[in-house]
């Protein structure tokens, strides 16, 4: 478990000192030190494997309670979103916004339909690399990471690479109209992403972990609990 401690002290006599760890190009932090003179409080960073994808738990606790699992296409100028609990995977909307409006719709939707996770697709080559998109696309995963942490949700990268082309095909095999492949193409990219990432039970996603300790504990901590969905027993 994490130990918090607030300290009230004169800024130009606190420090931090840290030991860095570089997780897959994401920079945290492990074995912190709050100190003041010469003193320390020690706070511990949150460990990777603490915070499994809604994916993985479900594998290993089947009647595990979680959320919703919210699929991120990301595009220059359109993202797909598609929604799902591991069964029933559906495309759910594309957005045609950018920047700050992009994410705060994208909170607004994932506080509307339960999501306590998102899943977001890293373009890669066919080779494994990532591409020149791969640093926007982590960009926006990195402040959507504080923000769904606030809320005690995580964020995880999943390599998407040939998902553009399942979706094209699969809307091909459902008989849709071509108007209607260029209109939902987003949408269905973003549930082959939610396909993959079941398939696998989560294997090989990256936590988009924020460098916030106070974030990390929220994150740790999860979601409030519904009331009217959880009894006092869970």
């Amino acid at each position: 478990m994490l130990s918090q401690q607030v300290l009230h002290l004169p800024p130009q006599k606190l420090f931090l000192s840290c030991s860095p760890l570089n997780v897959r190009k994401i920079p945290s932090f492990v074995n912190c030190k709050i100190g003041y003179g010469h003193s320390f409080l020690t706070v511990n960073a949150l460990k990777l494997d603490e915070l499994p994808p809604n994916a993985l738990r479900r594998k290993r606790e089947p009647q595990w309670r979680g959320g919703f699992s919210l699929g991120l296409d990301l595009g220059l100028a359109r993202t797909g979103l598609a929604l799902s609990k591991g069964f029933s995977i559906r495309p759910l909307t594309v957005l045609e916004l950018r920047g700050q409006k992009l994410e705060v719709q994208i909170i607004n939707i994932a506080e509307q339909e339960e999501v306590d996770e998102f899943i977001i697709g890293l373009p890669k080559s066919a080779d494994g690399k990532e591409t020149p998109q791969s640093n926007k696309v982590r960009s926006v995963a990195g402040r959507l990471a504080v923000q769904a942490a606030e809320r005690g949700w995580r964020v995880y990268l999943q390599d998407e690479h040939g998902t553009t082309s399942e979706a094209m095909d699969r809307m091909i095999n459902m008989g849709l109209s071509k108007s209607c492949q260029q209109k939902k193409l987003d949408a269905f990219a973003a549930m082959m992403v939610l396909e993959r990432y079941f398939s696998t039970s989560g294997q090989g996603t990256e936590l988009v972990l924020p460098k916030n300790l106070e974030l990390q504990a929220k994150l740790q901590r999860g979601p409030p609990k519904d009331v009217d969905f959880f009894s006092d027993e869970d």
